[in-house]
Protein backbone atom coordinates (compact mmCIF):
# COMPACT_ATOMS: atom_id res chain seq x y z
CA UNK A 1 0.00 0.00 0.00
CA UNK A 2 1.54 3.35 -0.69
CA UNK A 3 -0.30 7.02 0.14
CA UNK A 4 -1.06 9.81 -2.65
CA UNK A 5 2.75 11.35 -2.35
CA UNK A 6 4.25 8.30 -3.54
CA UNK A 7 1.59 7.50 -5.71
CA UNK A 8 1.76 11.11 -7.92
CA UNK A 9 5.34 9.95 -7.83
CA UNK A 10 5.24 7.21 -9.63
CA UNK A 11 2.54 8.30 -11.95
CA UNK A 12 3.90 11.94 -12.46
CA UNK A 13 0.41 13.04 -11.83
CA UNK A 14 -0.24 15.59 -9.30
CA UNK A 15 -1.83 14.86 -5.53
CA UNK A 16 -4.46 17.89 -6.59
CA UNK A 17 -5.27 15.27 -9.71
CA UNK A 18 -5.75 12.17 -7.99
CA UNK A 19 -7.98 13.44 -5.51
CA UNK A 20 -10.16 15.17 -8.11
CA UNK A 21 -10.11 11.61 -9.95
CA UNK A 22 -11.32 10.23 -6.24
CA UNK A 23 -13.86 13.04 -5.77
CA UNK A 24 -15.50 11.80 -9.00
CA UNK A 25 -14.71 8.34 -8.86
CA UNK A 26 -12.23 7.60 -11.23
CA UNK A 27 -10.01 6.44 -9.05
CA UNK A 28 -10.88 5.46 -5.77
CA UNK A 29 -8.31 5.04 -2.94
CA UNK A 30 -8.24 0.80 -1.93
CA UNK A 31 -8.67 1.68 1.74
CA UNK A 32 -7.80 4.44 4.18
CA UNK A 33 -5.25 4.84 7.24
CA UNK A 34 -6.95 5.30 10.81
CA UNK A 35 -5.97 9.10 10.31
CA UNK A 36 -8.52 9.38 7.44
CA UNK A 37 -4.93 8.96 4.52
CA UNK A 38 -6.26 7.89 1.22
CA UNK A 39 -3.97 4.30 0.72
CA UNK A 40 -3.33 3.17 -3.02
CA UNK A 41 -2.56 -0.62 -4.05
CA UNK A 42 -0.36 -1.45 -7.46
CA UNK A 43 -4.08 -2.01 -9.41
CA UNK A 44 -4.93 1.63 -8.25
CA UNK A 45 -1.56 2.54 -9.77
CA UNK A 46 -2.04 0.70 -13.19
CA UNK A 47 -5.56 2.28 -13.24
CA UNK A 48 -4.04 5.42 -12.40
CA UNK A 49 -1.64 4.96 -15.47
CA UNK A 50 -4.54 3.80 -17.42
CA UNK A 51 -6.05 7.22 -17.05
CA UNK A 52 -3.02 8.89 -17.69
CA UNK A 53 -2.77 7.20 -20.95
CA UNK A 54 -5.65 8.21 -22.41
CA UNK A 55 -5.60 12.15 -21.29
CA UNK A 56 -3.37 13.10 -24.63
CA UNK A 57 -6.02 11.28 -26.81
CA UNK A 58 -8.52 13.87 -25.88
CA UNK A 59 -10.42 11.75 -23.97
CA UNK A 60 -12.80 13.18 -21.36
CA UNK A 61 -13.55 12.19 -18.03
CA UNK A 62 -16.92 10.68 -19.02
CA UNK A 63 -14.91 8.67 -21.56
CA UNK A 64 -13.10 7.79 -19.18
CA UNK A 65 -15.12 6.38 -16.84
CA UNK A 66 -16.76 4.58 -19.64
CA UNK A 67 -13.72 2.59 -20.38
CA UNK A 68 -12.91 1.75 -16.73
CA UNK A 69 -16.40 0.34 -16.24
CA UNK A 70 -15.69 -1.87 -19.08
CA UNK A 71 -12.57 -2.73 -17.80
CA UNK A 72 -13.87 -3.35 -14.20
CA UNK A 73 -16.75 -5.42 -15.89
CA UNK A 74 -14.60 -7.57 -17.93
CA UNK A 75 -11.87 -8.36 -14.42
CA UNK A 76 -14.95 -9.80 -12.80
CA UNK A 77 -16.58 -11.91 -15.83
CA UNK A 78 -14.01 -12.02 -18.67
CA UNK A 79 -16.21 -13.22 -21.11
CA UNK A 80 -19.03 -11.14 -21.19
CA UNK A 81 -19.96 -10.77 -24.75
CA UNK A 82 -21.19 -7.44 -24.86
CA UNK A 83 -18.12 -6.08 -22.63
CA UNK A 84 -15.76 -7.58 -25.23
CA UNK A 85 -17.78 -5.78 -27.90
CA UNK A 86 -17.77 -2.79 -26.11
CA UNK A 87 -14.13 -3.00 -25.47
CA UNK A 88 -13.41 -3.87 -29.11
CA UNK A 89 -15.53 -0.06 -29.80
CA UNK A 90 -13.13 1.34 -27.60
CA UNK A 91 -9.98 0.10 -28.58
CA UNK A 92 -10.91 1.19 -32.42
CA UNK A 93 -11.52 4.93 -31.59
CA UNK A 94 -8.53 4.92 -29.56
CA UNK A 95 -6.69 3.91 -33.01
CA UNK A 96 -8.22 6.66 -34.69
CA UNK A 97 -7.85 9.24 -31.91
CA UNK A 98 -4.23 8.23 -32.42
CA UNK A 99 -3.67 8.41 -35.77
CA UNK A 100 -5.14 11.93 -35.54
CA UNK A 101 -2.26 12.71 -33.20
CA UNK A 102 0.08 11.45 -35.23
CA UNK A 103 -1.27 13.56 -38.18
CA UNK A 104 -0.46 16.91 -35.47
CA UNK A 105 2.51 15.52 -34.65
CA UNK A 106 3.81 15.60 -37.79
CA UNK A 107 2.47 18.74 -38.77
CA UNK A 108 4.27 20.55 -35.71
CA UNK A 109 7.51 19.18 -37.15
CA UNK A 110 7.05 20.54 -40.52
CA UNK A 111 5.71 23.71 -38.79
CA UNK A 112 9.01 23.48 -36.86
CA UNK A 113 11.20 22.62 -39.81
CA UNK A 114 9.67 25.80 -41.88
CA UNK A 115 10.83 28.01 -39.08
CA UNK A 116 13.98 27.07 -39.28
CA UNK A 117 14.35 28.06 -43.20
CA UNK A 118 12.58 31.32 -42.60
Amino acid sequence: MMQIGELAERTALSHRTIRHYDEIGLLVPTGRTEGGFRLYTRTDEERLLLIRRMKPLGYTLEEMADLLRVVDALSAHPEDPAMRARLHEIRAEAVERRERLAQQLAAAYEFVARLGVL
